[in-house]
């Protein structure tokens, strides 16, 4: 009995107060009191009342609350509520951060996170199976196309659960740019519509509108061979480029390149040759677009480590070898300049094709989706991996729904413009999902595999790596307050559940490609969680941000070739080049889709700085405290590493990465 202070915090976005009225009641484990209030929530304030209650409630267990409508359902967006009891009672918080619509009963669970063996109270055990049961009849698994990782069940935006949808700031934004991207387009269309399209300078005719300081750069540089091997290292994909162990079996050097050969022996030998082969691109059927056949390459680069750092190509081949037909053509640095160039852009093209659909959306969006969608499902919001792994599933479902909507769909800017669109896309996500593994998605391992360990000029790998440590120290932090030995884990059913569902369920029996089917210790699953925060952010960040650099100009990085590969060097001509490079409505797409993508988000929130208290207690708060200095250690260190550097390596700052993949 005695006098209790509560405070209700609404959300801060548009519409996230209500005019409809709210009843409180507050659960101890003694008794239950009705709150009589007349609370009608603000938008981002946090209202505060004092309740006089006859009755000892014991200790704060559940604030249950119902919204009351008349005639319209006014969604509420509530953050918080937290309550202070009579005399020296500590403060209660009750986390919520969703909407509450209709008029059925929520109950908000005191915010300490709980293991599932650890209620001494059965009414938390009650509550988070309800909450499970209930969960699992919203976020339903769906098959986008055969062969890929599961998905969200939701045909279009509007079908997904509330608090998965993008807030109305966020929306807003991401329809008005793209309205504004499609003026641009139309604009440089018209301002084009009598001009030439024979030669590289006519591109400067559409390179205008939003870009940034290195796009400036790349296109005064594209074509220097230092800056074609630098994107390899730390570009807008740097997950291909691998040191060579011997030469590679595809690469056949005819007769007459002797020097070649014992030039790459040579490089071989010092441990400097590196390749990037793209062949899984080999086989991919390609686009039609408007009735003209679009045209795909599975090109092989070797390149040389220079003592300086820089990286040079040394020699390209197209085409992989093919028993029906001639020895691949090989194009060298000294060949005619035109042909050399043009040998440059297939595998730009490549590159690109590889970037956006193995590098970004497998590996990063539907990676985090199969992560959110089985958090959702399986783990309850006491537990305290929902708790740590809850703000990096922000807007993910939302973003994926409208890329295949959009995007990816039927008739969408992949079929309009991309040289893989058409289907190509779709069976090269496949052939990427059957090469997709454990170790892939984490940095030590993966750079250990490519031979890209202790390399001054890797800013990625040396910034990825640093970054997974602060990642991997901040898992282990939180584990260990909850998990203090390694049978809490194995003993843990619904951790155990929720490993299930995304190697299982979600990544389609991945179990065969590394993935975990259950934790046996504190080591594998702090290893776990670490891959997961760090996919869903610092690498979404270092593939997804580089469009806007890397793809504005161009030529640099084309969606598509409208001419077969050369097979020959004299006969390539400016006409040839012009003739390969996307049309002019192409480009345009391209452009505008890039800068749509890679731009800083308005309402991004920096990794680790989520405003959303999910964990109660002091502990927890300073482990996050201590994860968010580590990332500010950092940003300095990048920050003067970066001063120092003709092209500063920015997409890993924390500063630059956002919490979840939101774009």
């Amino acid at each position: 009995m005695g006098c209790y202070r509560i405070r209700v915090a609404t959300g801060a976005w548009l519409f996230s107060g209500s005019h409809n009225r709210v009843q409180l009641w507050l659960v101890g484990a003694r008794g239950e009191a009705e709150l009589e209030l007349q609370l009608r929530p603000v938008r981002g304030e946090e209202e505060e009342f004092d309740r006089d209650i006859a009755e000892d409630l014991g200790l704060l267990q559940f604030v249950k609350l119902r919204k009351h409508h008349r005639l319209v359902d006014d969604a509420w967006f509530c953050d918080r509520i937290t309550v202070q009891g009579p005399g020296a009672c500590a403060e209660a918080t009750f986390p919520c951060y969703c909407w509450v619509q209709g008029e059925d009963i929520l109950s908000l669970p005191e915010g300490t996170a709980r293991l599932p063996g650890d209620n001494a109270l059965d009414v938390f055990q009650k509550h988070r199976e309800k909450e499970l049961k209930d969960r699992q009849q919203i976020y339903c698994w769906a098959t986008w196309k055969e062969g890929l990782p599961l998905t969200i069940a939701a045909d279009s935006k509007d079908d997904l659960p509330p608090n998965m949808r993008f807030h109305e700031e966020k929306r807003l934004d991401f329809e008005w740019t793209l309205k504004a991207g499609a003026l641009e387009m139309v604009l440089k269309r018209v301002y084009t519509f009598l001009s030439s399209w024979n030669c590289l300078e006519d591109f400067d005719q559409i390179f205008w509108g939003q870009k940034s300081t290195l796009a400036e750069k790349v296109h005064q540089c594209w074509q220097d061979d230092e800056l074609f091997g630098y994107q390899f290292l730390n570009g807008a994909n740097p997950m291909l480029l691998r040191r060579s162990t011997s030469l590679p079996s595809r690469l056949v050097l005819p007769s007459g390149m002797e020097e070649l050969r014992t030039q790459l022996e040579r490089e071989l030998q010092n441990g400097s040759l590196f390749e990037a082969d793209f062949i899984l691109l080999d086989g991919i059927p390609t686009n039609v677009i408007q009735g003209e056949k679009q045209y795909l390459a599975a090109p092989l680069v070797m390149l040389k480590m220079e003592p300086s750092g820089k990286l040079l190509p040394m020699v390209i081949q197209i085409q992989p070898p093919n028993p029906s037909s001639p020895t691949p053509t090989l194009f060298l640095p000294s060949d005619p300049p035109l042909a050399w160039l043009l040998a440059k852009s297939w595998v730009r093209n490549s590159d690109f094709q590889l970037h956006q659909l193995q590098y970004h959306l497998l590996n990063t969006h539907l990676v985090a989706e199969v992560i959110a969608v089985a958090t959702m499902r399986c783990l309850p919001g006491l537990h305290p991996i929902f708790k740590l792994l809850i703000p990096h599933i922000r807007y993910t479902m939302e973003i994926n729904t409208r890329a295949r909507t959009q995007l990816i769909s039927d008739g969408g800017i992949f079929d309009k413009a991309v040289s893989t669109g058409g289907g190509g896309h779709v069976q090269l996500l496949r052939c990427a999902t059957a090469q997709l593994t454990y170790c892939s998605l984490c940095p030590p391992d993966d750079l250990a595999d490519r031979g890209l360990l202790g390399l001054p000029s890797a800013l990625y790998a040396h910034d990825a790596l640093r970054l997974w440590e602060i990642i991997a120290r901040y898992v282990k932090g939180i584990i260990h307050l909850f998990y203090q030995r390694d049978d809490m884990v194995s003993g843990d059913p619904e951790l155990q559940a929720w490993c299930r569902e995304i190697t299982e369920v979600g990544l389609c029996q991945a179990q065969d490609r590394g993935f975990p089917v259950s934790f046996q210790s504190q080591g594998q699953l702090c290893h776990f969680l670490t891959m997961c925060i760090f996919t869903c952010t610092a690498q979404h960040a270092a593939i997804n941000q580089g469009q806007l650099d890397w793809y504005a100009w161009v030529p640099n990085a084309p969606c598509t070739m409208r001419m077969p590969p050369p097979t020959t060097k004299e006969d390539v001509t400016m006409a040839t080049v012009m003739g390969s490079l996307p049309d002019v409505r192409q480009a345009c797409l391209q452009m505008t889709i890039t800068w749509h993508l890679g731009r800083r988000q308005p309402d991004m929130v920096p990794l680790g700085h989520h405003k959303e208290k999910y964990f109660s207690g002091p502990k927890p708060k300073a482990v996050l405290n201590q994860f968010r200095t580590d990332l500010e250690n950092l940003e300095k260190e990048i920050t003067a590493r970066n001063e120092q550097l003709d092209l500063p390596y920015e997409y890993l700052k924390p500063s630059c990465i956002e919490n979840s993949v939101t774009i």
